[in-house]
């Protein structure tokens, strides 16, 4: 990467360099086990002119999000965290039958579902083919695109202005910052809403959450630079929200420039608390690689010494995240002979690099391991619950993030 993809400044410093990877969801079918797969370099840059973390588009969301493995409906949390947004959107703006609600990446429908059961007119906007076809079977009119000016002119036009756009956990994931920004801009009324979650990257790095670090998210903000970012679409953000989802992330509430008025008393808190870290110049990301550094090798030490000494160690979950983590620490069957996901499209497959089989959740409570490393860490809560019945014959958890930490569970 030589330029700085906002700001086109050349004036880069290296934040973290992870390696070659394979994309984090191209999941593998047994016969493509024989066939070479495909690895490229994830090297986390920041940008020391308008402090955008991103790295480079070596992949396109085409790539990645035309068909895609995750399904927002299997998290029982994230579908309760959806249904809170929909009760206070509707509150806050005061929707009703008569206000259209569009989202943008709206998976397969999680969301939506909820704006329809209000009789609130919505509609989907998302890439890919496979959960854009659930979503419609769950009964949420669904647009099968990527957006960006074109495509939110054309939705404009064709249903009206929205009252509220929603881009949760899309913001990250597209190269094209300026041209998806313009196509919010295009699809909100000119006196609506645009409230956009994302990881916040203040936690990411106090929180050592590196393995939210892979090719199909293409940068990573701070209110700061979230702010830089939507202003070039003609959006002023007004408002934030610090949120617990995915580790650590923050609504941000924006509108068109010419109603949009002061920001929030809690939004300048967060630029000082941004500012505080050193996240505004360089200072702020110097010793983040250390603290990666400490998490793989407590990792690999903790599984290569179980093996050793015959305990033994599966996998929950197989989010992207997670398999960052395990390409990153050299993660490989031996030492993790499989992981169990809830989604049933993952079942049969093997996580990409480091070809670990994906196994339905039930195979846990036939093996009883020694202890089930927790993937998707950021339900802990959730997950914590469901795993209970580990401790019937006093197996542990484990969380990898921000440092190994082992628990014990009671049913």
């Amino acid at each position: 990467m030589n330029t700085c993809r906002l700001c086109g400044s050349v004036h880069l410093a290296g934040v973290v360099d992870l390696g070659a990877t394979p994309p984090c969801e191209r999941f593998l079918t047994e016969a493509q086990l024989a066939d070479p797969e495909p690895a490229y370099p994830l090297h986390l840059v920041v940008c020391t002119e308008c402090w955008l973390a991103q790295i480079p588009p070596l992949i396109t969301p085409e790539d990645t999000f035309t068909e895609y493995a995750y399904f927002s409906s299997y998290s029982a949390s994230w579908v309760e965290h959806a249904g809170t947004f929909v009760d206070e959107a509707v509150s806050r703006l005061g929707l009703d039958d008569s206000s259209f609600v569009v989202e943008v990446a709206s998976n397969d429908g999680y969301l939506l579902r909820q704006v329809v059961e209000r009789r609130i007119r919505c509609l989907g906007v998302e890439p890919s083919v496979n959960v854009g076809e659930a979503a419609r079977a769950a009964g949420v009119p669904t647009k099968t695109a990527f957006l960006g000016r074109e495509t939110g002119r054309e939705v404009r036009e064709e249903h009206g202005p929205a009252d509220l756009v929603v881009a949760n956990n899309v913001y990250a994931h597209i190269p094209d910052i300026a041209g998806f920004t313009h196509g919010l801009r295009a699809l909100v009324a000119d006196d609506g809403w645009v409230s956009i979650e994302v990881q916040h990257l203040l936690t990411l790095i106090q929180e050592n959450q590196y393995d939210t670090i892979y090719h199909e998210h293409f940068q990573y903000y701070t209110v700061q630079s979230a702010r830089r970012a939507l202003a070039g679409g003609g959006l002023s953000v007004v408002d934030v929200e610090l949120l617990p989802t995915h580790g650590g992330s923050v609504r941000l509430w924006a509108r068109p420039d010419a109603v949009a008025g002061e920001p929030s008393r809690r939004m300048i808190e967060v630029l000082d608390a941004e500012k505080a870290a050193g996240l505004h110049e360089l200072s702020g990301y110097t010793e983040f690689a250390e603290r990666v550094k400490k998490v793989r090798l407590e990792l690999t030490k903790f599984l290569v010494d179980a093996a050793l000494e015959g305990r033994t160690v599966v996998g929950y979950g197989a989010p992207g995240k997670g398999n960052t983590l395990l390409n990153h620490c050299g993660v490989r069957p031996d030492v993790l002979p499989y992981t169990v996901d809830r989604n049933p499209y993952k079942h049969g497959r093997f996580t990409p690099g480091t070809r670990i089989p994906i196994l339905p959740p039930e195979r846990i409570e036939a093996d009883r391991p020694d202890y089930v490393l927790v993937l998707p860490w950021n339900l802990r809560a959730e997950l914590t619950a469901q795993l209970s019945f580990v401790g019937d014959w006093g197996g542990k958890l484990l969380f990898p993030i921000p440092h190994l930490e082992i628990v014990e569970v009671k049913s």
